[in-house]
């Protein structure tokens, strides 16, 4: 028994097979000393705008593209919509109905909407845009120190604080181009604090829960 709980203690946890290291003041550290922040952005709906309107929007995002002096990523999140708390709500309603009839349209109702969603397999769509800053490109430093910091990079990070706001100042510099440069284009972007961050790692990893 003690054997079994010894191997139960020593399993590794999987959080160590992640790139990050930790979230903090709304930036995302990874372990090899990059940082990163998070941008959510609206969407619009290009196929009912004019053809003016289609070309002012394509020519705003080639000029963004050509005025940034980093790299990005861009990502689509795609979750199938989840309406079950709607249809309990409805549940509650056809409950508490009285009249038959309304009673029978409640009911039908709420079978349409699980048959729309089911068939049309409808999707709900987030969309980020991460920003990096990757500090490790020194090439005056030590092999020593390149060695340590390879190991234990956000150790270094954590234990020089006004290292980690430099860094910090220069991410978001870049984060607040990239939001001009959305806002330009007509699109809401908010860049996302350190709880925002925190549940939308935990929601990619746990897609289930």
């Amino acid at each position: 028994m003690a054997d079994k709980k010894n191997t139960q203690l020593n399993i590794p946890s999987t959080q160590q097979y992640l790139d990050i290291a930790e979230i903090r003041d709304g930036v995302v550290v990874l372990k090899d000393g990059g940082l990163r922040s998070v941008i959510l952005v609206s969407s619009i709906n290009f196929a009912l705008k004019s053809e003016d309107e289609q070309n002012a929007v394509v020519q705003s995002y080639v000029s963004f593209l050509n005025f940034l002096e980093h790299p990005l990523q861009i990502i689509v999140q795609s979750r199938k919509l989840n309406i079950d708390k709607y249809i309990n709500e409805i549940s509650e309603i056809e409950a508490k109905q009285t009249n038959e009839l309304l009673r029978m349209q409640t009911a039908e109702y709420k079978q349409f909407i699980n048959e729309l969603v089911d068939l049309g397999d409808i999707m709900s769509k987030k969309f980020y845009i991460v920003v990096p800053y990757s500090p490790g490109s020194d090439r005056r430093k030590k092999f020593s120190e390149k060695l340590s910091a390879a190991f234990s990079p956000v150790s270094s990070i954590r234990l020089n604080e006004k290292r980690f706001r430099e860094l910090k100042t220069e991410l978001d510099n870049r984060t607040q181009t990239v939001l001009s440069g959305l806002n330009g284009m007509g699109l809401t972007a908010v860049a996302l604090d350190t709880q925002a961050l925190i549940e939308l790692y935990y929601n990619t990893y746990n897609p289930e829960v």
